[in-house]
């Protein structure tokens, strides 16, 4: 039995999470969505900037995640901003929910992307950066950059 590698294709990623946070973990998630959202995020119309996922009734939900309608959806378009439900195992969610009450982190979804056809968000643990956090990354990767140039000089 031959068994073939998962097809991973990234709809969305959410950059300025990257920026704006230290990912402490990050989980797999499923998302419940309605089959015009799907093929709206099949054409990479989603926007993850300013979403973040918060726990309610022991469900994990996605704020502020934006899914365009889908141009030929007619009357099964849904709300572009609604909260969407993440499907994950229920001690995943309590530990979470507990370091986000407890400690301060924030759960952000990271990116989405589609994995053997169902739809996945990748969410992050993370907590918040400070301006200094933030001008020391740039200043590293840019240390880092000039230095591959060098490299590349010298070649």
């Amino acid at each position: 039995m031959n068994k073939e590698k998962s097809a991973i294709k990234t709809a969305a990623q959410n950059k300025k999470a990257y920026h704006d946070y230290f990912i402490i973990e990050t989980y797999e998630a499923g998302i419940e969505l309605i089959g015009t959202e799907v093929k709206s995020i099949r054409q990479g119309k989603l926007n993850l900037k300013d979403s973040w996922c918060s726990v309610d009734d022991g469900e994990l939900i996605v704020n502020g995640m934006h899914i365009s309608p889908y141009d030929h959806g007619n009357i099964f378009n849904r709300d572009p901003m609604r909260k969407r439900r993440l499907l994950m195992h229920k001690k995943e969610i309590l530990k979470l929910f507990g370091l986000q009450k407890t400690q301060g982190y924030a759960i952000i979804p990271l990116s989405v992307y589609f994995k053997n056809g169902r739809a996945k968000v990748q969410v992050g643990l993370c907590k918040g950066k400070k301006l200094y956090d933030k001008r020391e990354t740039a200043a590293r990767r840019s240390a880092q950059r000039d230095i591959e140039r060098g490299m590349r000089g010298k070649e």
